[in-house]
């Protein structure tokens, strides 16, 4: 399967569901409390992340979608966080505000990275009616590419059949993160995203894959789903679809700190890249990968599009090396992203000599990364005559990919690398060899965009065609 990113900017997603203000109080612990035998915390430190259905939001909007978030809160101060922290993130918060209930609080106090204890402030919306939060996703579903119901059984989704419907008339994907054991109330919804210890809550333990994809496809059926995405762990996910193989996902994560929040982030992905347009076993894909970051990271986290951006060029082998234009196009956004300074240098390279090894060290200097663009066998003999290329494009690519100096290779099949440049449009044009700068292939195109020419030395009596020359003289001699 090969992985493209889609234009998540263009992705329009709305979660529904059970949001909560997760509050950390940190400080230092030097004495036991006088009153009772326990440590006596001296906070210098007050943190409020979204948590629940704010943090699938937060990880939306992380990935630079479009994100609103319809839930129900106690009309409070932790509302009033939780609304001022979602829309500085980019997420759109139409609250139900209750006046007599408080928003559903955790309050965790930490010393010396040791939770020594949690306080929940939370109580049941008795008093919301669900007629509230379908007039509200009604209002906004027009431009909608995906809604997400992030169930935490906190009380917010208590008539799940209505939402389902709303959108799947609209033809609307409608993704669920399950709790609980009912998962009757989720039928009709496009996919649902159980653990692989909820999911064998609701249809009994699974001995084996085939029992697992088995009693997957029955649950498909007695729902009316179209997939289902199991989230295993340490072995990856399982998406199973109607009339469809399965598709294993292997564990993405190289190492695994922490697991919390983990599910916000895979169905997050997965909505989003729906919305953007990915077939599902693409968007189960980008998920996977998702997760294997946001586990590697402390505590409930998000994943950013850089971040994700860079992992699916590891998929692609674009991380560095021999790369076709698409995936350097992939790869030069990830760099930008990150703020590297691109450089390009171009040439045949017919013979790697010392002279081509120096001048590509140098370079590498003038920025971050280095993109060496060579002319095709074709483009060669036009320019170099009969006999030349000595060695073809794909032995030249595969040396020059090998120097430490050089991240990108890529083969252009025309005279001029112009067409490239107009792509790539690197920080830096440098070319070797006793050319002034205004004779430099390319140049009015950079200085076009504000970008740099510079001319380097190639290293004295090192050249391709002395090297060829001498060859033949010491052959006829």
């Amino acid at each position: 399967m090969k992985l493209t990113l889609p234009r998540f900017d263009q992705a329009r997603v709305l979660v529904i569901g059970d949001v909560m203000l997760d509050r950390y109080w940190h400080g230092g612990t030097s004495r036991i409390s006088p009153e009772a035998p326990v440590p006596v915390v001296r906070v210098n430190q007050i943190e409020d992340r979204p948590g629940g259905a704010g943090n699938v939001a937060l990880n939306i909007a992380s990935l630079g979608a479009p994100a609103w978030l319809i839930a129900a809160t106690g009309n409070d101060e932790a509302a009033d966080s939780l609304q001022t922290r979602l829309e500085a993130a980019g997420v759109y918060c139409d609250f139900a505000r209750l006046d007599d209930i408080p928003t559903i609080t955790k309050l965790r106090v930490i010393s010396q990275h040791q939770q020594l204890i949690r306080l929940d402030h939370e109580e049941a919306f008795t008093g919301l009616s669900s007629d509230i939060l379908k007039e509200k996703a009604a209002n906004l579903l027009e431009n909608i590419g995906a809604v997400i119901l992030s169930d935490y059984n906190k009380g917010t989704l208590q008539n799940h059949q209505q939402l389902i419907k709303l959108a799947r008339t609209r033809g609307i994907p409608v993704l669920v993160d399950p709790k609980g054991t009912d998962f009757e109330r989720y039928r009709g919804a496009t996919v649902i995203t159980p653990n692989l210890h909820e999911f064998e809550t609701v249809v009994g333990p699974c001995k084996d894959e085939q029992e697992l994809v088995t009693k997957g496809h029955a649950l498909l059926e007695e729902l009316e789903l179209e997939a289902l995405l199991i989230t295993r762990s340490e072995h990856g996910m399982t998406l199973i679809r109607r009339d469809e193989q399965e598709v294993h996902l292997p564990a993405r994560a190289r190492e695994v700190f922490d697991v919390t929040g983990a599910g916000d982030t895979v169905i997050s992905t997965l909505a989003t890249a729906l919305a953007a347009g990915a077939e599902l076993p693409k968007a189960a894909a980008l998920a996977n990968i998702a997760a294997g970051i946001v586990v590697a990271k402390l505590g409930t986290a998000t994943v950013s599009m850089p971040e994700l951006r860079r992992e699916v060029n590891r998929e692609l082998g674009a991380e560095r090396g021999v790369v076709t234009r698409d995936q350097l196009k992939i790869a030069l956004e990830d760099a930008q992203a990150h703020g590297e300074k691109i450089v390009f240098t171009n040439g045949c390279f017919d013979i790697i000599h010392a002279g081509h090894v120096g001048y590509l060290e140098q370079a590498r200097q003038q920025g971050d990364r280095l993109v060496l663009a060579i002319n095709s066998d074709a483009s060669v003999k036009r320019l170099k005559g009969e006999g030349r290329p000595i060695n073809s494009e794909d032995r030249r690519m595969a040396v020059l990919a090998g120097l430490e100096a050089v991240d990108w290779v890529v083969c252009f099949e025309e005279d001029t690398p112009e067409e490239l440049l107009r792509m790539v449009k690197p920080d830096v044009l440098v070319k070797g060899g006793d050319y002034t700068i205004d004779e430099v292939v390319g140049a009015p195109i950079v200085y076009e965009y504000g970008g740099e020419v510079k001319v380097l030395a190639f290293l004295d009596n090192c050249s391709t065609t002395a090297i060829v020359e001498k060859i033949r003289k010491d052959k006829t001699s």
